[in-house]
C-alpha cells in the first residue's frame, strides 16, 4: 500500500500493552511508522476474514450481497 493520497484520518486509543505489541511488531519488521504498521495489520486482518480491496468496477453481486436476480425473477 504505497498510496500517498490518503484523504481520511483515523484516530484510535490503545492500551500500553497494545502499543508495546504494535511497536514490537513494527520494529521486528522494520516498518517506517506506527501508521504503516497499523495499515498493514488492518490489511492482513481484513484479508484473513475474506475482505479484499474493492475495485470501482465491482458490483454488489461480486461480493455475494445479492444473487444477481432482478425483480422480474421474483414474480
Amino acid at each position: 500500500m504505497n498510496d500517498l493520497s490518503r484523504a481520511e484520518r483515523l484516530q484510535i486509543m490503545l492500551t500500553e500493552d497494545e502499543l508495546r505489541l504494535l511497536d514490537d511488531w513494527r520494529f521486528d519488521r522494520r516498518m517506517p511508522s506506527r501508521a504503516s504498521a497499523v495499515r498493514e495489520l488492518l490489511r492482513r486482518g481484513l484479508a484473513a476474514e475474506g475482505f479484499v480491496r474493492s475495485d470501482d468496477r465491482m458490483k454488489s453481486k461480486d461480493f455475494s450481497v445479492t444473487n444477481g436476480a432482478g425483480l422480474e425473477d421474483e414474480a
